[in-house]
C-alpha cells in the first residue's frame, strides 16, 4: 500500500511538471541580435511578463527565411526587408513589423592600406577594388552579406572570383577575425562591431573608416510564420512576441543597451 501511495504521489507530481511547463516559441534570428546579446537580455523579460519561453537559432537571414519557409521556426527577426517583403508576398510569413535599426560600416585595419577612411562607400568600395586590397565578405547569404552584395552590383562590379576578396561562409564576429589577421576590410553591422570593439576592451585592430551613408541604413523586423502555409505554427505566441518586442518596455530596453557607452541599436516601432 505504501509503495502504491508513493507511486500515485510521483505520478502527481510528474503531472504538476507537465502543465507548469511553459510554452514554447521558436525563432530563427540574424546572428547580430544573438552575437550582441541583445536576446540575453530580451527573452527573460518576455518570459516573465507572458509566460512564453523564446528559444532561438541564430543564422544568416537568408538561413533564417528558409527555416521559416521550411516550417522548422514560429516567428523570424531578420535584417534583409526585400527578402523579407518577398517571403511575405509568397506567403511564409503572416506580416512584417519594424523593430529597431543601426546601420552598416566598412571597418579596416588603423593603417588604411586603401585610403578609403572618410569616402562615402561607392568610392571606397571602388578604391579597394582598384588597389586590390584584401576584402572579407560573409559569403552566406546573410543580410549583411545580402546588402553587401547589392551595394558591389550597384557599382557595377561583381568581385566574387577576383584573388583579393576572400569569402568566409561564417558568422560576422568571425569574418571580423579573418578581416583582422588578413589585414584587410570588412563590413558589418554596427552593432556587432561595438561587441566586437567591447571584446577587445575598445582597442580593437580594425576600426571604423567608412560610415554615415544613408544607403548604409540596417532595418530589424520581425515575422510570424504563416499558418496557411505552415498548419502547426503557433501563431499566437509569434503575435505576442511581436506587440512585445513592438511595446513601450522592450523598446526601451532595446534603446537602454549599450556597451561601451554606445547604443547597438535604436527602436523604431510604430
Amino acid at each position: 500500500m505504501r509503495k502504491l501511495l508513493l507511486v500515485l504521489a510521483l505520478v502527481m507530481c510528474l503531472t504538476g511538471v507537465a502543465y507548469a511547463e511553459k510554452p514554447v516559441l521558436m525563432m530563427a534570428t540574424t546572428t547580430s541580435t544573438d552575437n550582441t546579446g541583445l536576446l540575453d537580455v530580451l527573452a527573460p523579460e518576455f518570459t516573465k511578463d507572458t509566460g512564453i519561453e523564446l528559444r532561438w537559432t541564430a543564422v544568416g537571414t537568408g538561413k533564417a527565411l528558409k527555416m521559416g519557409e521550411n516550417c522548422d521556426v514560429d516567428v523570424l527577426l531578420v535584417h534583409a526587408p526585400a527578402a523579407e517583403k518577398k517571403f511575405v508576398d509568397a506567403g511564409f510569413g503572416a506580416a512584417r513589423t519594424e523593430l529597431m535599426y543601426n546601420d552598416f560600416v566598412i571597418i579596416g585595419p588603423a593603417s588604411d592600406p586603401a585610403g578609403v577612411k572618410g569616402m562615402n562607400v561607392a568610392d571606397a568600395l571602388a578604391k579597394i577594388a582598384k588597389q586590390q586590397a584584401v576584402f572579407v565578405s560573409r559569403g552566406d547569404n546573410s543580410g549583411t552579406h545580402k546588402k553587401e552584395l547589392s551595394l558591389w552590383k550597384t557599382m557595377g562590379s561583381a568581385p566574387e572570383k577576383e584573388a583579393w576578396y576572400v569569402q568566409t561562409g561564417q558568422g560576422m564576429l568571425q569574418t571580423i577575425a579573418v578581416a583582422a589577421e588578413k589585414n584587410g576590410y570588412t563590413m558589418t553591422d554596427r552593432g556587432t562591431y561595438i561587441k566586437y570593439e567591447a571584446s577587445k576592451n575598445g582597442n580593437p585592430e580594425l576600426l571604423v573608416l567608412v560610415d554615415g551613408d544613408k544607403i548604409l541604413f540596417n532595418q530589424y523586423s520581425a515575422m510570424p510564420v504563416n499558418p496557411a502555409h505552415c498548419p502547426n505554427v503557433k501563431k499566437d505566441l509569434a503575435d505576442k512576441f511581436v506587440s512585445w518586442m513592438a511595446g513601450a518596455k522592450a523598446q526601451k530596453a532595446i534603446g537602454d543597451f549599450k556597451l561601451l557607452g554606445k547604443p547597438l541599436f535604436t527602436p523604431n516601432a510604430q
